[in-house]
């Protein structure tokens, strides 16, 4: 059973730091892709950040030069730097992962988190 567990989120006043993480554990074979989206209250999900195994990154237009994504191939997990951060980016996070079982190595999965709440209070 593969398994994704986010941490982290809260609440932060504007201008402040916080750091999303993002674990996937289980019968892995590989990850294509681990990354971040967002969703506001009456909005749509968005793309906040993403990173593929090759290390190559794609980051939402809002949070461009402020939000920084890393991944730690050891641990099969990504974390999300969020610095300046603004009353904009309040939304529940999801992270989500494309990936690869060990008993299905043909096939793509797509899997999400539960999400996590991000507030930023002004």
């Amino acid at each position: 059973q593969v398994q994704l567990v986010e941490s982290g989120g809260g609440l932060v006043q504007a201008g402040g730091s916080l750091t999303l993480s993002c674990a996937l554990s289980g019968s892995i074979f590989s990850i294509n892709t681990m990354g971040w989206y967002r969703q506001a209250p009456g909005k749509r999900r968005e793309l906040v950040a993403l990173i593929s195994d090759d290390g190559m990154s794609k980051y939402g237009e809002s949070v461009q030069g402020r939000f920084a994504i890393s991944r730690d191939k050891a641990r099969n997990a990504v974390d999300l730097l969020m610095n300046s951060l603004q009353i904009e980016d309040t939304a529940v996070y999801y992270c989500n992962a494309i990936y690869k079982d060990l008993n299905h190595p043909g096939y793509d999965y797509d899997s999400w988190g539960q999400g996590t709440q991000v507030t930023v209070s002004s």
